[in-house]
Parts: C-alpha cells; sequence; structure tokens
C-alpha cells in the first residue's frame, strides 16, 4: 500500500512538472507569437534583408510666368583611395587645382591610409569631372599620379541666374536640405520624400539568386511657383547694382509690389552673393550676406512716413486739403524744438505741406489726433507687427508703447522719426494709402504645383484690415501725384506717365548718437497715378555723396524701375507718338556675339552678367514686347551650363545593382521601371541617348 501512495505521489509530481512545463511553453509560443511577433519578424527581416535609400529629386523654384530659378541638377562626389597614392603633396597641389580646394585638406585626408575611400569634394560640376578623365586620358604621368580616384553621382543645386533673387531665394546645403530664404520656409515642400529599395541577401549581405526586390519610388519634389516677374527682377536688380555704385553706399534695398493683391513683384538687396558659391568658410560674412533685412531690419523711414501720417489725419476727419499752416523752421513742443528741414516754408496748405515735406506740417497733424487715434491708424496699417510675409526672419519693426508716448514722441512720430518700420512693413502699409484702402498680406510664393504641373496649393490675396476710406485713398493719390510733378519727388517724374510717390531721409544712430553726416535716403511711389498697379521702394543706406537726401540718392533709380516696368507691362506714355514695339527672341543657347548683333538690329540694347561667350538666360523673357531702345539682359556662362529644360543624357546602368542602378538614373532625374533582379542586363532607353526629365527608363535585371 506504501509502495502504491509512494507511485501516485510521483506520478502526481511528474504531472505537475510536465503542466508547468507545457503551461511555459504555451507562454513562451504566445510572447514570440503574440506579443513579440512584430518586433521579431521586423528583425528577421533586417537579417535576409538589405534596404537603399532612393533619394528623391528636390522641386524646382520658378517665378510667375514659369521660369526656371533653381533646380536639382546632376554632379558627383570625387572620391580617392589613399593607399593608391603615391606622392601625396604632388597629388594634393594638382587635386587643390582641380577641386578648388585648399592643398592642406587634401593631404590631411590622404594621412590614414587605413581607409579605401574619402571623400575629397562633393557637388563637383560635370565639366570639372570631364576635365579629369580627359587629364587622366591623354596625360600619362597625370594618369599615374592622380590613380585611385572614383567619382559617383550626387545632386547639386543650382541658381540659374547667379546673384538673381540671392537672398530670397536662399540656398541648400550639401546634402540638399534648404538653409536660408524660401529654400527653408518650403524645405519640407521641395524635398520630397525618398524612396525604398528592398533586397533579400544572405549572411554575407550578397544579393540572392531568384531574390525579390521591392521597390517604392521616392516622390519628386514639388515645384514652388512665385509672385516674382523675372524681367521686373531684372530691371531691379540692374538698377540697384547701378544704385549702390553711384552713391557708393554701404547697402540698398528695392521692393516692387502689387498694390492691389500683396503679391511681391521683385524684392533686391545689395550687397549679395552667388549662392552657387557661397563663402562657406567664412560664416559670419555668409550669415550677413543672407539676411532677408527687406523684412528683417527695421530702419526710421523718415519724411516717407508722412504719407500714413496725412492719409490717417485726413480720414480721421481731424484735416482737410485746404486746412492752412504756417511754417517758421521749427516749432516747440513741451518744452522742445523741432526743426524743418528748410529755414521758412511760411503760410502753406496741407496739400502744399505734402509736397513741401514740411515737418512743422505733420507735427501739427499728429498732435491734433492724439496718441490714441493716430495709434489705431498706425496698428491698422500694420505697424509694429509682422505682416505674415512667406519670408524667415520677419521682424516686427519698433513702435513705442503707447503708454509711454510723451508729445514729442509723438509730435516726432508724425514725421517719420522715434518709429522704425521694416521694408515690407512700409511698402505694405503704403500700398494700402493708394489702392482704395484695404491692407493686403504680402506673399511671395503663388502656388505649389506638383511634377505634373497640377496645382496642389494656391495663394490666394489676403485683406488684412481696412485703414482708411476709398474716399481718402482717391484724395491721397492726388495729393502723392503732385508730390511728384510738382514737389520733393521730382527726380521720379516720367514725361508721359502719371506717377505718385513720396521721398524721405532718416537719421542714423551710430553709438547710440544721431548722426550729422550718415543717413538713410528712400523713395515710394506708384504707377499708375490714376489707377494704381505697383508700387516701389527704394532705400538707400548710407551713401558717400555730397548730397545724401532720399530725391537724389533713391528716387532716380525708383523713377528707373517704374519707367522700364510700366513699359514692360505694355503701358504707353500719354501724348507720345505710338512706338514701335518688337517681340524679343530666344537666345537661349546663342553665342553672346550673335545675341548682340540680332539686339542691335532690333534697336534694342543689352546688359550682360556672367563670364563665358553662351546665353544661357535672358530678361525679358522670349516673346516680350519692347520698344526700340528698351534693354535686355542676357545671362552667360560656359557652354557646359546647366539648362533646365530638359533633355538629359541617360546614363550607362548595365552591370549595376538595382540600388545603384537607381541611383545613377534618379540623380538625372529620371525614373527607374525594374524587372528581375541580380546586375542591370538591359535598359531602355539606351546609354547615351537623350530623354526628357522625369521619364521613365526601364532596365532588366538577372544575376549574373
Amino acid at each position: 500500500m506504501r509502495a502504491e501512495l509512494l507511485i501516485r505521489k510521483r506520478i502526481w509530481k511528474l504531472m505537475v512538472v510536465l503542466t508547468a512545463l507545457f503551461g511555459a511553453i504555451v507562454a513562451r509560443i504566445i510572447s514570440l507569437t503574440v506579443i513579440q511577433g512584430e518586433a521579431l519578424t521586423a528583425r528577421g527581416v533586417r537579417q535576409w534583408t538589405q534596404e537603399g535609400k532612393v533619394e528623391a529629386r528636390r522641386g524646382s523654384i520658378v517665378d510667375r510666368n514659369g521660369e526656371t530659378l533653381a533646380l536639382s541638377t546632376t554632379a558627383y562626389i570625387v572620391s580617392v583611395n589613399p593607399r593608391k597614392v603615391t606622392e601625396d603633396a604632388a597629388f594634393a597641389a594638382r587635386m587643390a587645382e582641380l577641386l578648388d580646394v585648399e592643398q592642406q585638406t587634401i593631404l590631411n585626408k590622404l594621412k590614414n591610409k587605413n581607409y579605401a575611400s574619402v571623400v575629397l569634394k562633393r557637388q563637383v560640376p560635370r565639366a570639372t569631372v570631364d576635365a579629369i578623365r580627359t587629364l587622366r586620358a591623354q596625360d600619362e604621368s597625370a594618369a599615374k599620379l592622380l590613380q585611385g580616384l572614383s567619382f559617383s553621382e550626387d545632386t547639386r543645386r543650382v541658381y540659374i541666374k547667379g546673384q538673381f533673387l540671392a537672398q530670397a531665394l536662399g540656398l541648400t546645403n550639401v546634402d540638399s536640405e534648404g538653409q536660408s530664404g524660401l529654400e527653408q520656409q518650403y524645405d519640407a515642400v521641395l524635398k520630397g520624400e525618398d524612396g525604398i529599395l528592398l533586397t533579400e541577401v544572405d549572411r554575407k549581405a550578397r544579393t540572392m539568386p531568384q531574390s525579390n526586390t521591392t521597390y517604392i519610388a521616392p516622390q519628386t519634389g514639388n515645384t514652388v511657383q512665385l509672385t516674382i516677374d523675372a524681367s521686373i527682377q531684372s530691371f531691379v536688380e540692374r538698377a540697384m547694382r547701378e544704385c549702390i555704385q553711384v552713391n557708393n553706399a554701404k547697402s540698398v534695398t528695392s521692393i516692387v509690389m502689387d498694390v492691389n493683391t500683396g503679391a511681391i513683384l521683385a524684392l533686391c538687396m545689395k550687397p549679395d552673393y552667388d549662392p552657387n558659391s557661397p563663402p562657406r568658410d567664412d560664416i559670419q560674412t555668409l550669415t550677413e550676406l543672407m539676411r532677408i533685412s527687406a523684412v528683417s531690419d527695421a530702419y526710421e523711414p523718415g519724411s516717407t512716413f508722412k504719407s500714413l501720417t496725412c492719409a490717417a489725419a485726413l480720414d480721421a476727419g481731424v484735416a482737410s486739403v485746404g486746412d492752412t499752416f504756417q511754417c517758421t523752421g521749427s516749432i516747440r513742443v513741451d518744452g522742445d524744438t523741432i526743426r524743418c528741414w528748410k529755414k521758412s516754408h511760411g503760410h502753406e496748405t496741407l496739400a502744399e505741406g505734402l509736397k513741401n515735406s514740411c515737418n512743422p506740417v505733420f507735427v501739427t497733424l499728429a498732435l491734433r489726433m492724439g496718441t490714441q487715434r493716430l495709434y489705431q491708424y498706425l496698428r491698422a496699417f500694420g505697424l509694429g507687427a509682422r505682416t505674415g510675409v512667406d519670408l524667415p526672419g520677419e521682424g516686427t519693426g519698433i513702435l513705442i508703447n503707447s503708454r509711454y508716448v510723451k508729445n514729442v514722441d509723438l509730435a516726432r512720430i508724425g514725421f517719420g522719426q522715434s518709429v522704425a518700420v521694416t521694408p515690407i512693413q512700409m511698402i505694405t502699409a503704403f500700398s494700402s494709402v493708394v489702392n482704395g484702402g484695404k491692407l493686403m498680406k504680402p506673399y511671395i510664393v503663388s502656388a505649389i504645383l506638383d511634377e505634373d504641373g497640377g496645382i496642389v496649393q494656391r495663394t490666394a490675396p489676403q485683406v488684412v484690415a481696412s485703414p482708411i476710406r476709398a474716399e481718402t485713398s482717391q484724395t491721397m493719390r492726388e495729393l502723392l501725384e503732385k508730390v511728384v510733378s510738382e514737389g520733393g519727388g521730382k527726380n521720379a517724374y516720367i514725361e508721359g506717365y502719371r506717377v505718385g510717390g513720396k521721398t524721405g531721409t532718416a537719421q542714423v544712430y551710430i553709438d547710440g548718437k544721431v548722426s550729422s553726416s550718415v543717413h538713410i535716403g528712400s523713395f515710394i511711389g506708384f504707377a499708375p497715378a490714376d489707377a494704381p498697379r505697383f508700387a516701389v521702394l527704394v532705400i538707400v543706406n548710407a551713401a558717400d555723396v555730397p548730397v545724401d537726401y532720399g530725391g537724389t540718392t533713391a528716387a532716380p533709380f525708383a523713377r528707373q524701375i517704374i519707367e522700364d516696368t510700366l513699359n514692360y507691362l505694355g503701358y504707353e506714355k500719354a501724348g507720345a507718338a505710338q512706338e514701335q514695339r518688337v517681340e524679343i527672341p530666344d537666345f537661349q543657347g546663342w553665342t553672346l556675339d550673335e545675341a548682340v548683333k540680332r539686339l542691335r538690329s532690333l534697336g534694342l540694347k543689352y546688359e550682360t552678367d556672367g563670364v563665358g561667350a553662351t546665353v544661357t538666360a535672358q530678361m525679358p523673357a522670349a516673346g516680350a514686347m519692347l520698344t526700340a531702345g528698351g534693354q535686355v539682359m542676357l545671362y552667360t556662362a560656359e557652354q557646359q551650363t546647366v539648362t533646365p529644360d530638359i533633355m538629359v543624357c541617360v546614363p550607362d546602368v548595365i552591370g549595376l545593382s538595382v540600388v545603384e542602378a537607381s541611383r545613377a538614373l534618379r540623380a538625372r532625374g529620371f525614373e527607374l521601371e525594374i524587372s528581375g533582379s541580380g546586375v542591370a542586363v538591359r535598359q531602355s532607353p539606351a546609354y547615351g541617348a537623350y530623354a526628357a526629365q522625369g521619364s521613365t527608363v526601364k532596365v532588366s535585371f538577372a544575376m549574373p
């Protein structure tokens, strides 16, 4: 009996153990399949698959008419195997010359002979690589010296017109990430989405025979279409180059805006830089040059501000055009003497006070308004706050808190002192003064387009506020036109065109003190005066000339921009005989000599920008109409310079893996259609053929 009980006890213990063991096995199975299933599956996939990134092509930036301003194109990474370099010093000297890289930089990269490959330079143009290949092929000693070099395809951001719109466009880093300007602001839109290539591999990461390949195509970045009109921008670029030189100025700024929509038609700041070759080694200089001062920097507007004060006073009913004032050369406010720029204007009406730019008149208007009422108008004009323009780094300007404004502060604000505005604020507010009283939100991007040209997103003009009545705006248009035709803005007068505007000269603070010798001169104007279409702002900072007032430093160049723009938009001069207009040919691809001869035969002037003998771009664009004597800008470069449109040589991918072939084709803007696996054995179109960027290359793969 005892033996039987002992056996039963042992059996029971065994069953408990077996049950526990079974439970543990079940729990483990549940853990592996349910709880850890996804993670383990993913781990297994990683072990037998190789994932390759297929870089997306960055989208282009174009002007309002589709003219390409920035695009990504094929470039190269130049690398070397340090082990194969036999003469480090000679190699470094030669490559430094060929790649425009510091010799010591190359020597440093050659020191570690343990590396099989080191990158000498990225984003090297095709012409440079072709030159190196030709040198090695034709010169036996060079071939020996430069052995170990290798070239792999890369992408490079190209700004077609160099310094054209430089700060606004911005630039990218070597990884095609936006670093400044629109490239930064719209980086997420432009960069697209990288694709994925999954290939089955063995434990040594070798592609397995008859392996399956999963290809998720990259999505090309969208195109950003600007409100900028490249032709108007070219007028502004030319005028500002001349302006900074003639005035020997520290800097100049100009904005052209559609007064009825807030669309920015041109934006220029000088000094500038070429984003194709920025001074990356000098971070401080580059940071300063990249800054979009037209939206970030505040300045005292001086007498251009009187247009806002006048509009506010008229709209509030505290003054009328016929009101009279007495200027004795100065006016006292709370014990402080505020002087006029002239000894005395004597007896004058409000209209005459605006023409004369008389400080006491606008001191009087500001004091009549009072702080609360004037500030209501200033805030309605958008001062003291960001406009919301779609550019990075916008500032707010400086508007003293109304609680701390004394009468003398209010008086100075009335004629444009003790207040600071950004250029974008000033032209936006001024546009509302002349467009019927609508404060528009400024913008520089008109639409986002997909790679087929379809509209993904469109920017609609937006009314932010209505600071003044339409009747007041009509009165201001008439008054400001007389400022140009009869008053201080005469240097902006254009015979046959109706132009309105206001000059300004502001003080500059140096080390906290007002400078008596350095000023900011400006002019803000609009045209046509009877039905405004656009406004122009020109600011000249610290001109080094005997007379540095806005009427002499800024107004003549604003006049140049206005006349060129009116001519370009098809406005005819009143009273002038009908001038013959000629159509501009397409000069892209012409030699400079051929283009010049043709322009002369058409009675047109020309100016060139760039080096080389081949025309790569022009402004105005082909098909535009100009009157005889009009000017065409020709952008030139060497023959190999990128032409964006877009017939591209198909690369040779035979013998390459799927990943390698995909990278080579994507770098040149092609899509890839895959069949099979292994290495490429057939392609269509064939190597050397030319096909449109964005088209598909069919590649068949097979195991070797």
